[in-house]
């Protein structure tokens, strides 16, 4: 069996995780899908996402296999959304965005084993909503959306130059639960 867990992403993982996005770049172009065509996200985007400790990395036997941004602040695109409405609006909520994984693991069920721990890390950090924007013909990310419970709420506009229309995906988890001690000192960790 596999060691598989999530770790914040390290500058020196930027390399590798440029290799993940450069990977599924290409993955989405052979689909037939513009989303991340444009460029984006660039190097100086996950660099970013590193300092600001927004990046995660999925790590299988010592090697990061997959990547994601899990979004604590506002999205500003999702501000206005159109052809439907959030669930809760005014809620607090993450936003999991630049989700990829490397060709070397694909097909075996690690994009939901990175979502589940998206979703944990984030509920520690006292969400419980959740958002993602896809493009209309990226099936994999809708159906590892309704997998999870995300339901499609309505478009978004993103900062995209080939096609800025996304689907717009919110899942809501009880409201009635918030972490309110951890006494785990690893836990701790993650509530940073």
């Amino acid at each position: 069996m596999s060691t598989i867990y999530l770790r914040r992403a390290k500058s020196a993982d930027l390399d590798t995780i440029m290799e993940i996005i450069e990977e599924a770049r290409n993955s989405l172009k052979n689909d037939g899908n513009p989303q991340w065509q444009d460029g984006h996200p660039d190097r100086a985007m996950i660099a970013h996402d590193i300092s600001q400790e927004i990046s995660w990395g999925l790590v299988v036997n010592d090697q990061v296999a997959g990547t994601a941004a899990l979004q604590l602040a506002p999205e500003p695109s999702y501000q206005n959304i159109h052809n439907g409405q959030w669930s809760h609006p005014q809620s607090p909520y993450a936003t999991i965005h630049r989700v990829a994984l490397s060709s070397n693991y694909r097909g075996q069920g690690l994009a939901k084993f990175l979502f589940s721990n998206l979703i944990t890390v984030g509920q520690l950090q006292g969400r419980t909503n959740f958002r993602l924007d896809t493009h209309e013909k990226n099936k994999q990310m809708q159906k590892l959306a309704h997998d999870f419970g995300f339901i499609r709420c309505g478009e978004v506009t993103v900062n995209d130059k080939n096609d800025p229309k996304r689907l717009a995906f919110e899942l809501n988890l009880n409201h009635g639960y918030k972490v309110t001690r951890i006494t785990n000192d690893f836990m701790k960790g993650l509530l940073k």
